[in-house]
């Protein structure tokens, strides 16, 4: 089934009869008239309609005056975008209209749980994947939020459209603190998105290490970030006990981190947290690279970095660096 007889139910057109009709228009410039237009092509009227309100359908072709006689060709990156938003669309009213279900279900959970002859429910997950459904779960998920949200933010995922969800919350007056990476002091262009961030409301601290982004709404749903095969993909937690173990996490984390001022280059505001975490990491025997990637950082600067702290150290070995360093960063 094609893509127009997907959304109207019609049956679909012989293929090269469309493709003739939108190659026709393209050239033309316009359909002036479907019958000529079927004279020209050597095909039926019938099938000239048909073809042509099937392009209309797919967006392909839009009608150039009220009597519907006249029709302009559409870019097909347009007419693409035009479709996909549809589905967008429609999968975030399906995604409301299921947690509109759920919500009236949970009403009788207490009831259930109390009755004593089963297991209390204890939460539920689900997965998404792929970016057009995370991106229809966040936003969902930022509309419903109320009170705060709190980020943890590793390297591998910081694109536009979290600082966006962000950014809608921030508007609401709605709480955002985040902890990312030291590493994120150093690329002017993610400075420039906590820069934004930060002037609109939230509060940016950051952190040698974080194993893996995630986000609480509201203290109650948790949301874990991972890439599969290339693909962004997101684990929906609603269960009160993995949620409080995210906050006692972030809590912990948010008393150690270093918080962001300005947008100053450079790791001159943790340099010390910086150099204890490279030194833990050589004192295990971790590679530059493994240490490297462990920081969320290059391995050039990771290198710079060590050969500061042996310089400092006047260590002869890597190995050697790390045992002192640690010692030294455990005695302060």
């Amino acid at each position: 089934m094609t893509t127009s007889a997907f959304f109207t139910g019609r049956a679909p057109v012989d293929g090269e009869h469309v493709a003739a009709v939108y190659r026709y228009a393209a050239r033309k410039g316009a359909i002036e008239a479907v019958d000529v237009a079927a004279a020209d092509l050597g095909i039926g009227i019938r099938e000239m309609r048909e073809a042509v309100d099937q392009l209309v359908d797919s967006r392909l072709l839009r009608p150039g005056d009220g009597r519907g006689r006249r029709f302009l060709p559409v870019d097909p990156e347009v007419a693409a975008a035009t479709l996909v938003s549809f589905v967008e669309r429609e999968i975030y009213q399906r995604r409301e209209l299921i947690d509109q279900i759920k919500e009236r279900i949970d009403v009788f959970r207490q009831d259930y749980a109390g009755h004593g002859d089963g297991p209390a429910p204890g939460g539920s997950i689900d997965y998404l994947v792929g970016g057009m459904e995370v991106r229809g779960f966040l936003k969902m998920a930022g509309d419903a939020c109320r009170d705060e949200v709190l980020v943890l933010q590793s390297s591998g995922i910081d694109g536009d459209e979290l600082a966006e969800v962000y950014l809608a919350l921030l508007g609401r007056g709605i709480s955002v603190r985040i902890i990312c990476q030291h590493r994120n002091r150093a690329d002017l262009a993610t400075r420039m998105k906590m820069k934004r961030l930060t002037e609109a409301g939230a509060t940016v601290y950051t952190v040698s290490h974080i194993p893996r982004s995630a986000i609480v709404f509201d203290r109650t749903l948790v949301v874990l970030f991972g890439v599969s095969d290339g693909e962004t993909n997101v684990a929906r937690v609603q269960n009160q006990g993995v949620a409080q173990f995210f906050l006692d996490l972030f809590n912990h984390l948010w008393e150690s981190a270093t918080p962001l001022e300005g947008i100053e280059a450079g790791y001159a505001d943790v340099a010390d947290d910086l150099q204890q975490s490279i030194a833990s990491l050589m004192a295990k025997g971790y590679t530059d690279e493994v240490v490297a990637r462990k920081l969320g950082m290059s391995v050039r600067s990771c290198r710079r970095h060590i050969a500061t702290l042996m310089r400092d150290l006047d260590a002869t070995s890597r190995f050697q660096a790390g045992v002192q360093a640690a010692k030294k960063f455990l005695a302060h």
